[in-house]
């Protein structure tokens, strides 16, 4: 299908459903993930249900942001896992421009590490790309109805820390818990193989900003070289993949 003009070519319209057939309550979802397939299946269970169709798809930020002001979603399915700039700061983007239209993260990152942090960063939701089909619809209606969507597990370990009941959770929290949402975007960019000028470029900030939070990573996570840091964070993103 040919791109309007001027339009993002990255920013589609969906594929593969007619929009005619639906009812006009029906309830428009703009999915952002940059794996096709993904994107593919993700728009085949929407769009199965007769209140849901799947309005737009975008694969970076830039895409998203452009597709939201096109499509008008009355939701945003957002993962965390981009090429340009990471899912937590795109969350912070649409919320600073678009503060009522809410956002569900759909991520294959352990809801343990960032569901707090994507919550924090203003998401409506959070549900693994693990679940299963019924549940990501479940999440999708939870959310636009105005409340919070996160797992029964997830719910739990954030209600415990609210009534100071931490528990075992703190004794066995792993230790890069403690980095800020920029140095675990960072070090994430680090155990995918990125130099510091690389990530300076990727993230548009300044190489002596991103030398500053490697100090601060290594410092939290009490390690005391570039080589010791550049293989724990391998090890991490290996170990967050599988």
């Amino acid at each position: 299908m040919a791109n309007a003009q001027g339009a993002d070519p990255s920013a589609q319209p969906a594929q593969g459903h007619d929009v005619s057939r639906k009812a006009n309550g029906t309830r428009r979802v703009l999915i952002v993930d940059d794996h096709p397939i993904v994107l593919a299946g993700l728009t085949q269970v929407i769009n199965r249900k007769n209140d849901l169709e799947v309005c737009g798809e975008a694969s970076d930020a830039r895409a998203a942001m452009a597709a939201i002001k096109e499509h008008q979603p009355h939701l945003v399915m957002v993962d965390l896992g981009l090429t340009d700039i990471g899912g937590l700061e795109l969350i912070k983007q649409i919320k600073s421009a678009h503060e009522s239209l809410p956002v569900l993260v759909l991520s294959m990152q352990d809801e343990h590490l960032y569901a707090e942090r994507a919550l924090r960063a203003g998401a409506s939701g959070y549900v693994m790309k693990q679940a299963g089909s019924a549940t990501v619809i479940k999440a999708i209606r939870t959310v636009l109805r105005g409340d919070i969507y996160v797992s029964e597990k997830m719910a739990s370990r954030v209600l415990g820390r609210m009534m100071g009941n931490r528990g075992s959770a703190v004794e066995n929290a792993s230790p890069v818990e403690a980095l800020s949402d920029r140095e675990l975007e960072v070090f994430e960019w680090l155990g995918r193989g990125l130099g510091t000028r690389q990530i300076a470029e990727k993230l548009c900030l300044s190489v002596k900003t991103i030398e500053s939070h490697r100090e601060q990573i290594k410092k939290k996570l009490r390690l005391t070289s570039a080589a010791e840091l550049s293989q724990h964070a391998t090890r991490w993103v290996v170990e967050e993949s599988g």
